[in-house]
């Protein structure tokens, strides 16, 4: 639903504004520390479920000591529903996904009868179901990444190591719990190896992903894979300007092009965030820093106003004992230009190693692996404030106004009008107008009425 909110007014006969003193912001807000007890060390990201509620893993610690599912209500009430003890899998590396069914699957990066991890359904009654054991060599082993559930209803996932080549494998769940391997990476080949992350089903059906290393250059790859197994390497990354060592898995944007970060490489070193087109071109978009974050182990999100959010491992403002910061949250804008939204200090968290999820409210949630209170971790919500347009040239000519206002690239506004301010009613200057830059424009013909005022709505989903 779209909403009008901020209203400015400008009156033509004798110029007058309203300008709310309403800055820009971001507003971070810690919900959870992690102390053991509930958990420690949450390496993967939230996934808000069809209640409402937000539900995420710990890789570490618990009543069990081996990690926890948990559920965590958007005031940040947290809940373990499942403590894990190794025999039933232990440090969950990846977040959950929610079935159709309502279920939640996940996988755990060790434990299980061959220590090597497992997939399991978690029923919202809290039932915890094993349904596979990896076993390396067979079935790969040490899943770092989730599941997505196909379109076919099938789940798709991937293990870091193992395989009948030894260097990963891409596997297919089937809803009858048969697993499926469908491609065995070789740990010395030219189509990647050590897949970290986990899958994207594109807009023509197939599936995509990156390998963390291998590739013609070593560097780690871009594929796709056909639901039936038809394997393409589509980029191998070369360590330089490109990047390197892809941790995160892709997102296909509204454009179609598929979006992604690197660890490694890039101009500075510290890791990228690239665009990947459907005609194979990769075009990087941002080589961090340091000062702007560094080494981004997740991926991004595109958010409901059209921009790229995402999250570095390290970097930022604040250096901690290895030299380098304690990670970032940064907006990437659809101009290409790049914004740290927050630079984490250790006590509001460190090291995020999970992207973002943004919730039905507008606002992000996350996950640090590190700091907090007790230096275990963090969930918080993060609320970006757009700031309220304002007014900042109104020019005559002849019979022609010409109004420009400050706005914020890709939000969306609507100029209204009336002739008296005792008049209820306001009536459409225009069609509602996308920002494309920060200064917009738009021009009335008066024609015959002696005055009008104006307003302008910023229009929010």
């Amino acid at each position: 639903m779209i909403k009008p909110t901020r209203v400015l007014i400008v009156g033509i006969a004798a110029v007058w504004l309203i300008l709310p003193r309403v800055e820009a912001g971001v507003s971070l807000t810690t919900l959870v520390s992690f102390n053991t007890t509930n958990g420690a060390f949450p390496s993967a990201g939230l996934v808000q479920a069809k209640d409402g509620n937000f539900y995420g893993t710990t890789a570490s610690d618990g009543p069990g000591g081996y990690g926890t599912v948990f559920q965590m209500t958007p005031l940040g009430t947290l809940t373990n529903l499942v403590s894990f003890n190794s025999t039933n899998g232990a440090g969950p590396r990846a977040g959950l996904v929610q079935g159709a069914d309502g279920s939640f699957y996940g996988t755990t990066y060790n434990g299980g009868s061959n220590n090597a991890g497992t997939i399991f359904q978690l029923t919202t009654n809290g039932t915890l179901t094993t349904l596979v054991t990896f076993a390396i060599i067979s079935t790969g082993g040490y899943p770092k990444a989730g599941l997505i559930q196909g379109q076919d209803g099938n789940f798709y996932g991937t293990t870091a190591i193992g395989g009948t080549n030894s260097g990963g494998t891409v596997f297919q769940l089937l809803t009858n719990q048969t697993l499926t391997t469908l491609v065995s990476f070789n740990i010395s080949g030219n189509g990647g190896n050590s897949p970290y992350a986990g899958l994207v089903q594109g807009n023509d059906g197939s599936l995509y992903g990156t390998t963390y290393q291998g590739g013609t250059n070593g560097h780690g790859t871009i594929f796709k894979l056909t639901t039936n197994g038809t394997f393409t390497s589509l980029y191998s990354f070369t360590g330089t300007n490109d990047g390197a060592n892809p941790y995160a898995g892709l997102v296909q944007g509204a454009d179609g092009s598929f979006y992604g970060t690197t660890f490694n490489g890039g101009t500075n070193g510290y890791g990228t965030v690239f665009e990947f087109a459907t005609n194979g071109t990769l075009t990087t978009l941002v080589s961090f820093g340091n000062t702007n974050g560094a080494y981004p182990q997740a991926g991004v999100i595109q958010a409901s106003d059209g921009n790229f959010y995402g999250t570095t491992s390290a970097g930022g403002a604040y250096t901690n004992l290895s030299g380098l910061g304690c990670g970032t949250v940064f907006k990437l804008g659809t101009n290409g230009t790049l914004t740290t939204l927050v630079s984490f200090d250790g006590t509001n968290g460190a090291s995020p190693e999970a992207g973002l999820v943004q919730s039905a409210d507008g606002n992000f949630y996350g996950t640090t692996t590190h700091g907090g209170t007790n230096g275990y971790g963090t969930a918080f919500r993060l609320s970006v404030i757009v700031p309220p347009p304002r007014f900042q040239t109104v020019t005559k000519v002849g019979t022609t106004l010409t109004l420009t206002w400050s706005a914020t690239v890709g939000q969306s506004y609507q100029m209204l009008y009336k002739t008296n301010l005792d008049q209820t009613i306001w009536n459409n200057l225009n069609n509602s107008l996308t920002a494309t830059n920060p200064i917009m424009m738009t021009f009335d013909a008066m024609g015959p009425d002696r005055q009008r005022f104006y307003r302008i709505l910023l229009l929010m989903p």
